[in-house]
């Protein structure tokens, strides 16, 4: 069977709702005792100004994942290209509306589409990459002749005040104060709604104002070398290792937020620029790249904290990208998880000047066990 050429001809996005300033984060996801402080001090430094969240501002749930996945997935069909033309469904998340069926599985449900081929990826961010790379094998290796990919996250519902009441409650219960721990309190002041989706075909598309072609994808875990570092539905014991949610007994998961995402702060700082400039210089040795051609390069990045530190470590190790062609929207959109990557290549498609011939790089690390995934594409 030859291989064929694949090309992401197509992308689209949906941000439920208005934006949220951080002025009003607190109006939606309620402040617990002690947030306001920690609040502050998170926001100054991940530099966020808006996100998006799917439950509004009473507290109301507005969109699942399934359905802010499906709103991305939409917004690639036309005229030209019916639902019923999509031969794989590759979908990314870190929280998924339920544990089963699968993610990929509720998405196609809501498409009502004829029989096809699903994919779910699990992890966190890289997730959608994993999406988007099977997708991209199963185009090139000619096994379908066109995907969708698609990443997505609707993680407000696990960060609203209620989800940590039980806990709180339990610890003022004891006579002592009731502030939530930072690994939980982090990642509610950082995370955010919303998805995005590519259209993937094994030609150029006519009707498309550009092509482009994926040139390679790669990807490396650090998990065999280093510890968790985010995570959910478990809890980190002091040798490291996790104890799953179904250890616990229901009254436990309560009083002690089990099911909350957390994040050790301390791991992440340690290794996450550290190892994604060794991943990244793999990835572009391995496959014969000068740094130097790169023309727009697109991190995930959490934080506007890791910027300038990812460029300094870059450049520490030969990786010549200039600080002019990194693209982020972090700022507007908010830190989506595994719909990052999504949401900046839209919009570099759809309303920055890329011009035919550019590389595009995308990279993604993710935090949970140190996983890193990268991609190549050539504007056409």
């Amino acid at each position: 069977m030859s291989m064929k050429n694949v090309y992401i001809t197509k992308s689209a996005k949906f941000l439920p709702n208005e934006p949220i300033s951080n002025e009003e984060m607190g109006e939606v996801l309620g402040i617990l005792e002690g947030s306001s402080k920690v609040k502050a001090i998170i926001l100054r430094n991940n530099g966020i100004l808006n996100r998006h969240y799917a439950i509004d501002k009473n507290g109301n749930i507005t969109h699942s994942n399934a359905e802010v996945t499906f709103e991305a997935i939409k917004g690639l069909t036309d005229e030209n290209f019916k639902m019923d033309d999509i031969e794989l469904l590759s979908v990314g998340t870190s929280s998924p509306d339920q544990n089963m069926p699968s993610h990929a599985a509720m998405v196609h449900g809501l498409m009502k589409s004829r029989p096809i081929e699903i994919n779910s990826s699990a992890g966190i961010c890289s997730a959608g990459m994993s999406a988007l790379k099977y997708a991209y094998m199963s185009v090139k290796s000619n096994m379908t002749k066109n995907a969708v990919a698609a990443g997505s996250e609707r993680i407000s519902t696990w960060l609203y005040s209620n989800k940590f009441e039980n806990e709180l409650e339990t610890v003022r219960k004891l006579n002592e104060k009731p502030v939530l721990a930072f690994e939980k309190e982090f990642l509610r002041w950082m995370l955010s709604d919303g998805s995005g989706a590519f259209l993937l075909e094994n030609e150029p598309n006519k009707n498309s104002k550009f092509n482009l072609k994926i040139e390679w994808m790669e990807s490396m875990s650090f998990a065999g070398k280093l510890d968790v570092c985010m995570y959910a539905a478990a809890d980190k014991l002091e040798d490291g290792t996790l104890n799953s949610w179904s250890h616990y007994s229901s009254k436990e998961w309560g009083e002690q937020s089990i099911f909350s995402i957390k994040q050790d702060v301390k791991l992440l700082d340690k290794h996450i620029i550290e190892k994604g400039v060794q991943s990244l210089k793999a990835a572009i040795e391995k496959n014969n790249l000068n740094a130097e051609e790169i023309d727009h390069f697109l991190p995930h990045i959490s934080s506007f904290y890791f910027r300038d530190k990812l460029l300094v470590g870059l450049q520490e190790q030969g990786v010549n990208i200039s600080e002019d062609k990194l693209f982020t929207n972090l700022d507007r959109v908010g830190n989506v998880g595994a719909g990052s990557i999504y949401l900046m290549l839209e919009e570099l498609m759809n309303k920055k000047d890329i011009k035919k011939g550019e590389k595009i790089l995308l990279s993604v690390p993710e935090s949970g066990r140190f996983n890193f995934a990268y991609a190549l594409l050539t504007v056409e």
